[in-house]
C-alpha cells in the first residue's frame, strides 16, 4: 500500500491490488483522455521504499496522436530504496500519423535494488495503410546508482526513431522491422551468463534480438535487451518469456498475468 499517493490533471492512479501472495503491490495508471496530444506534458514521480515491491502498469496502450508543430512528452522519475523491487510493465506505446513524442526516464537505484522494465513501441494505423507515418520518437533512460549520498552513472540508453526522409523498409533503419521491444534490468545478479540465457530464450521468437551489459557499479549491473519485429504480440510474448524467467528465479513469482482483456 502506498504511503502517499497523489494525481492531478489527465493521469489517474487506480486503487492498489495484489496479483499473488508475494507482497508485490500493483498500481495501474489510467489516462481518461485516451491519448497524448501536441504540447501535452505528463509527469510521473515514483519512489519505492526500502524493502518494498511494486508493479506499475497501464490500463491500456499509450497512444500519441498528431502533434502538429509540437510534441507530446512524458517525464518519469523513479527512485528505488535498499532491497526494493520495481517491475514496470506498461502496454505498448503507439505513435500515429504526424506524431512526435519524447520520453525521459530518470532512475536512481541502490546497490541492492532490483529493476525490471519492459516496453514495446509500434507504429499506429494511418488512412493510407502505411505504417511509419509518425514524425519522431525519442526515448531516453538514465540510470544512476546511489551509494552514501553520492550517485554514479550506470547506464544512458537513448533511442531515436525518425522515419522522415529515411528508407524505412531497408537495412540500417530498424533493419526492415516496424516494432521495437526493450527490456532493461538492473540487479546485483545481472551477469554475462544471464545475458546469454535471455538471448537463448529470445531465439524461440520471430524477432531480431541483441543484449548488452553495463560495467558494474557499486556491486550492481545493468542489462539492455532490444528486439525488432513486425508484431506487437510477438514482442509481448518475447519480453514476457524473459520476465517470466526473472520473476521465477529471483522472486519466486508466477508469470505475470494482468488480465486486462
Amino acid at each position: 500500500m502506498a504511503a502517499h499517493q497523489y494525481h492531478q490533471g489527465a493521469l489517474r492512479v487506480l486503487r492498489p491490488h495484489y496479483l499473488d501472495d508475494s507482497g508485490q503491490v500493483c498500481y495501474v495508471l489510467v489516462n481518461p483522455g485516451g491519448a497524448y496530444l501536441g504540447a501535452d506534458l505528463f509527469v510521473l514521480d515514483v519512489e519505492v521504499g526500502d524493502g518494498a515491491k511494486l508493479l506499475l502498469t497501464t490500463q491500456s496502450a499509450t497512444k500519441v496522436y498528431r502533434t502538429p508543430g509540437s510534441f507530446a512528452e512524458q517525464r518519469m522519475r523513479l527512485r528505488l530504496g535498499e532491497g526494493s523491487q520495481l517491475e514496470l510493465a506498461p502496454d505498448q506505446l503507439i505513435a500515429y500519423r504526424e506524431a512526435s513524442y519524447r520520453q525521459n526516464t530518470h532512475i536512481t537505484v541502490r546497490p541492492s535494488s532490483s529493476l525490471v522494465m519492459a516496453e514495446v513501441v509500434t507504429p499506429g494505423w494511418s488512412p493510407d495503410g502505411e505504417s511509419f507515418r509518425y514524425e519522431k520518437l525519442r526515448l531516453r533512460t538514465e540510470i544512476h546508482v546511489e551509494v552514501a549520498g553520492q550517485t554514479q552513472l550506470l547506464a544512458l540508453d537513448n533511442v531515436l526513431i525518425r522515419p522522415s526522409g529515411n528508407d524505412v523498409t531497408g537495412m540500417g533503419f530498424m533493419e526492415g522491422f516496424s516494432h521495437l521491444g526493450s527490456l532493461i534490468v538492473v540487479d546485483a545478479r545481472v551477469d554475462q551468463a544471464l545475458a546469454d540465457e535471455l538471448h537463448h530464450v529470445t531465439a524461440a521468437h520471430d524477432a531480431y534480438t541483441g543484449v548488452s551489459l553495463t560495467a558494474p557499479v557499486a556491486g550492481t549491473a545493468g542489462l539492455v535487451l532490444r528486439s525488432l519485429s513486425n508484431s506487437t504480440g510477438e514482442l509481448n510474448r518475447l519480453l514476457g518469456a524473459c520476465t517470466t524467467l526473472l520473476r521465477d528465479r529471483w522472486y519466486g513469482q508466477a508469470p505475470l498475468n494482468l488480465r486486462k482483456y
